[in-house]
């Protein structure tokens, strides 16, 4: 497989398969991930990553949180303005409606939401923290870092989800893996095998035309 086609067929899975992930496999696509771009070299990533038999074991932890988490920051402007605002709701009625659950039916939706905590019955998964002295320029580290993880997993066979919703359940994650204070939980990542029989793996986002975003000066 070729960069072009990893990137092309690279899409956020919301319904895995059970089938294993081996441990080695995980670690060779993590310090593979890591020649990812990293301005002055400070690779501010911090990696815990959750598989086998840890994985139920760490699913049933946050069940069982009665932390009253305080999130570790806003994954969307309080204020989003179009074409920004409508993007994120297309893509959301997409969503639902390969689901099958209609814009009235909150608590199914909700339920769905609540699937991001179960890493969508992904079999592994890892959680993405950085020191909290790291601004803006370090967390542009992370994406680059964890885009490259995503396109060598699809090279791989394997399928993923990034999740930003993790941040709301920062305080667990960080009890579970014993993550020092310092560090700041900035995503999860779920890994695994795409359950080709789930209409809502059939969801690929709309992107907008090039001209829409790019300038080119004369």
């Amino acid at each position: 497989m070729n960069v072009s086609d990893a990137v092309a067929e690279r899409k956020s899975i919301r319904r895995f398969l059970d089938a294993p992930i081996s441990e080695a496999l995980i670690r060779e696509l993590l310090t593979k991930a890591a020649r990812a771009p990293s301005g002055g070299n400070l690779q501010p990533w911090r990696v815990y990553v959750i598989n086998g038999e840890t994985t139920p074991r760490f699913l049933e932890h946050v069940r069982q949180s009665e932390i009253r988490e305080k999130p570790e920051y806003a994954v969307y402007p309080p204020d989003l303005k179009s074409p920004y605002r409508d993007s994120r709701f297309k893509v959301g009625e997409d969503m639902y409606a390969l689901l099958g659950i209609p814009r009235e039916d909150k608590p199914a939706r909700f339920a769905h939401l609540a699937r991001n905590f179960e890493f969508f019955g992904a079999p592994a998964g890892f959680f993405c923290f950085v020191d909290r002295i790291m601004g803006p320029a370090q967390w542009s580290d992370l994406g680059m870092f964890l885009q490259t993880f995503m396109l060598l997993a699809q090279e791989a066979g394997l399928d993923t989800c990034a999740q930003e919703a993790w941040a709301n359940k920062a305080q667990t994650v960080a009890q579970f893996v014993h993550a020092p204070d310092e560090l700041m939980l900035f995503c999860g990542m779920a890994i695994g095998y795409k359950d080709t029989e789930q209409p809502v793996n059939t969801l690929v986002s709309d992107r907008e035309p090039l001209d829409a975003w790019a300038t080119f000066i004369d």
